[in-house]
């Protein structure tokens, strides 16, 4: 490319717009009815194929344009009637897809795909692209001669004839050449120069003018109206650039004849479209096809202007919540030194920093509220996994999403897939059963799998449940005992279903590349609790399995419950506290050891004492004179001892193992009004640090 203008600067921009097209091609094509396509799903695709080819071709990967020309080609002779769509074109167009992806991931990380990677894929469409013309072929020698002129209907406008041209016409076009005339609006003289040997490197400018900040140029080129307004947008606003092809007399001459040679041209070129698309581009073909030049086309650009949104680094987002976070701690600090000041006195300062703390509070939520993202972008995943993995397993499998736009922090979604993608592969090979024994099951032969995802409070549920045969006690305890791991005697059916999140637990017969192997479900759990969730399983026999997952929606900011032990504090995220009570001391029971539980209504709670989990010198040690919190975690309850309560309010999260190092038990830090550091306490730490602690039943038969 040009020494005035480096194009790696826009590589990201188009790797970003080139997976969102790569996406959404997916979801049409898995919608798509191969009897009955729409129309309008196959000019989308169309388009998407279309706009990643020209801007690859933009920025010289060759591998990436080579490969969707050839998909491209496939796809206009299909939307436009010329061949039929089957189902096993669907496959491979979405095998193509992954191929595109992969390409696509190499060109990201600066370096060129390997021929052998993608060469299968593109012998497989030039196969189909060489039955397409086969089968015209055929019908072109097949059908009667007197339909033969119906299909060349071109002829030059009136007030462009042919005769009218001048000897000092532009160049004849080479083969598969068309001529546009491109008008740049509102231009600075960089940007104009930039643009015009860009379009240089796509063809031959043969003419140009130039009036203020307006320029008109002609170019004869092989490239379509579509793939120029992609380059022109990766530079300017897609309101700035106007393209007609073949519109125009060149500035050398009055050539009236270029114009219907160009629109002749256009008409015959090969991929040049059939003649409703040569007025607007090969991209534009189709009712809905003229809103893909300023948005496919140039990689978004005009649909992000039309949708009112921008696109932002997410370093500048953190960035940006870092600020408003450390915001919120200045605020804080303020509020508690101006607490000690007379109201009297000094009332307006204390309105004022009232009034500052609701700004700073609805300013947190606002700047949160940019790194919130709605579930599709991870539901949206899944079609494509569960149609393949049911062929691979022969099964029939619907899929039915709920709650796509519930949002959930961006850091957590995006560490949310691997655990769903998990929790999905067991339902489609554990869960749900094949077409017959579900027939003889007397239930339906399509299995059914739903994902689901909801606000409750401060935390989201998400779910995936299935109608499958649900989990077999019988055959887990078996396992639990063949493998050794400690069973109680009379265990519940919430008892049974945890060993499953056991380390190289499995009910697999047979190991195979889809599961069975022991890992998965302890991955799941543990990272789930790494962001601060937990994991619940219920099943019933012949009914299916439901795995719900509860997190909190943001990770950078918790609402917690501080308090005091010793002279240290420490938070309790909110959402697993349940009650605080004073306990007596006929509530106490010893255990073997110095290890005690409380009984409360009922039930006994492991005592966890939070002075000696910690080492905190100076902390109550008469449970008389303490608080006790009854917390919970995942589906297991104990009984938290403080010295008191402080109170409840938002902490910024603050990572201590970044800043400091790990600490066991400790999830997070934070800073409070007074400057000092709180610890986050580890909520599920604590609780596996109890798991020895003997069950309410357990504890009454002794």
């Amino acid at each position: 490319m040009s020494d005035g203008l480096d194009l790696r600067q826009f590589y990201q921009t188009f790797f970003e717009e080139a997976d969102e097209l790569l996406a959404e091609m997916e979801r049409l094509l898995l919608d798509l009815d191969a009897h009955e396509p729409d129309p309008e799903h196959l000019n989308a695709i169309f388009r998407a194929a279309h706009s990643i080819k020209g801007g690859a071709a933009t920025f010289g990967f060759v591998a990436l344009t080579e490969t969707t020309h050839l998909l491209e080609n496939l796809l206009d002779a299909i939307r436009r009637g010329e061949m039929a769509l089957r189902a096993d074109m669907i496959d491979i167009f979405l095998e193509t897809k992954d191929v595109l992806n992969g390409q696509l991931e190499t060109y990201r990380n600066d370096a060129e795909p390997a021929p052998e990677t993608y060469a299968r894929i593109c012998a497989v469409l030039q196969q189909l692209a060489h039955e397409q013309l086969d089968a015209a072929t055929a019908a072109a020698m097949t059908a009667p001669p007197a339909v033969a002129p119906a299909a060349l209907p071109v002829t030059a406008p009136a007030t462009q004839p042919v005769a009218a041209a001048s000897p000092e016409a532009a160049p004849p076009l080479a083969e598969g050449e068309r001529r546009f005339k491109i008008t740049l609006t509102g231009l600075a003289a960089k940007d104009r120069d930039a643009l015009v040997e860009e379009f240089g490197n796509l063809g031959q400018v043969t003419g140009q003018t130039e009036q203020g900040a307006n320029t008109t140029v002609w170019l004869a080129s092989t490239c379509a109206a579509d793939d120029l307004e992609a380059v022109a947008c990766f530079i300017i606003d897609a309101s700035q650039i106007h393209i007609e092809p073949g519109g125009g007399a060149e500035p050398s001459a009055a050539a009236a004849a270029t114009a219907a040679i160009a629109a002749a041209s256009a008409m015959q070129a090969p991929g040049g479209g059939s003649p409703q698309s040569a007025g607007g581009g090969s991209g534009n073909g189709g009712g809905s096809g003229g809103a893909s030049g300023n948005g496919a086309g140039a990689g978004g650009r005009g649909a992000d202007k039309d949708g009112g949104s921008i696109r932002v680094g997410v370093e500048k987002v953190d960035q940006l919540i870092n600020l408003v976070g450390e915001l919120v701690i200045t605020q804080a600090m303020l509020k508690q030194t101006v607490s000690t000041l007379d109201p009297a006195l000094h009332d307006r300062l204390l309105n004022g920093m009232e009034q500052l703390e609701r700004n700073a509070r609805d300013l947190q939520e606002a700047v949160m509220g940019i790194r919130m993202m709605p579930m599709d972008y991870v539901f949206s995943r899944f079609p494509r996994l569960v149609r393949d993995l049911a062929a691979k397993l022969d099964k029939k499998v619907e899929l039915v999403t709920a709650g796509r736009a519930t949002e959930l922090d961006k850091g957590l979604i995006e560490r949310i897939i691997d655990p769903l993608t998990h929790l999905v592969r067991n339902s489609l090979d554990h869960g749900i059963e094949t077409p017959d024994l579900r027939l003889a099951a007397g239930k339906a032969e399509t299995g059914r799998l739903a994902l689901s995802a909801q606000h409750s409070g401060g935390n989201i549920i998400i779910e995936v449940a299935d109608d499958g045969a649900g989990l077999d006690r019988e055959r887990i305890l078996a396992k639990a005992h063949a493998q050794g791991i400690a069973v109680s005697d009379t265990p519940t059916d919430e008892d049974i279903w945890q060993l499953i999140f056991a380390p190289g637990f499995s009910t697999a017969s047979q190991v195979t590349d889809v599961s069975g192997r022991g890992v998965g479900m302890d991955v799941v759990k543990r990272n789930i609790q790494g962001m601060g969730g937990h994991v619940q399983l219920s099943s019933r026999p012949g009914g299916g399995t439901t795995t719900r997952i509860v997190l909190p929606l943001t990770l950078a900011i918790l609402d917690g419950m501080s308090v005091k032990v010793g002279q240290e504090v420490f938070i309790l995220p909110l959402s697993h506290v349940t009650e605080s009570l004073q306990p007596t001391n006929d509530q106490f029971r010893s255990l073997a050891g110095d290890d005690r539980v409380l009984y409360v209504r009922g039930e006994y709670l492991p005592l966890v004492e939070l002075h000696r989990a910690f080492a905190v010198a100076g902390a109550q040690t008469d449970p008389e004179q303490a608080i006790v919190v009854i917390m919970q975690a995942e589906d297991r309850r104990f009984a938290l001892m403080v010295d008191q309560l402080v109170g409840q309010h938002q902490v910024v999260v603050k990572s201590l193992e970044t800043n400091y190092r790990k600490v066991p038990g400790i999830s997070a830090a934070t800073i409070l009004g007074d400057g000092s550091v709180a610890l986050i306490v580890d909520v599920f730490a604590l609780a596996r640090n109890n798991r020895t602690r003997l069950n309410a039943s357990e504890i009454v038969s002794a």
